[in-house]
């Protein structure tokens, strides 16, 4: 069993800077890809980062040169910092990875997803 959780979320005004952290454990072979998405009320989740096993990161454009994705993959943790806050930066940020487990083995990889933070970014 696999899981994800994510803390860091909570209230900040516009400007301000937040940092996410997600952390998996569980019966876990490898982790090949971690990322951030998130979901505001009334619209589809979408992507806001996600990193490579090699470090390399692709970014929404919406949060290029504010948000820095990246990873511990000693503790199989991906970090998520959030500068420059904007109001429409509120939603619930979830975190993904896309894994093998210890069952499995290498040759298959599944998709999880944590519970969710939520972000608010007040004016």
């Amino acid at each position: 069993q696999v899981q994800l959780v994510e803390s860091g979320g909570g209230l900040v005004q516009a400007g301000g800077s937040l940092r996410l952290s997600c952390a998996a454990s569980g019966s876990i072979f490898s982790i090949n890809v971690m990322g951030w998405y998130r979901q505001a009320p009334g619209k589809q989740r979408e992507l806001v980062a996600r990193i490579n096993t090699d470090g390399s990161a692709i970014y929404a454009d919406s949060v290029k040169g504010r948000f820095t994705i990246s990873r511990d993959s000693a503790k199989n943790t991906v970090y998520l910092q959030l500068n420059s806050l904007k109001p429409e930066d509120t939603s619930v940020y979830y975190c993904h990875a896309e894994l093998s487990t210890i069952l499995s083995g290498p040759q298959y990889q599944f998709a999880y997803w944590g519970q969710g933070t939520q972000v608010t970014v007040s004016s």
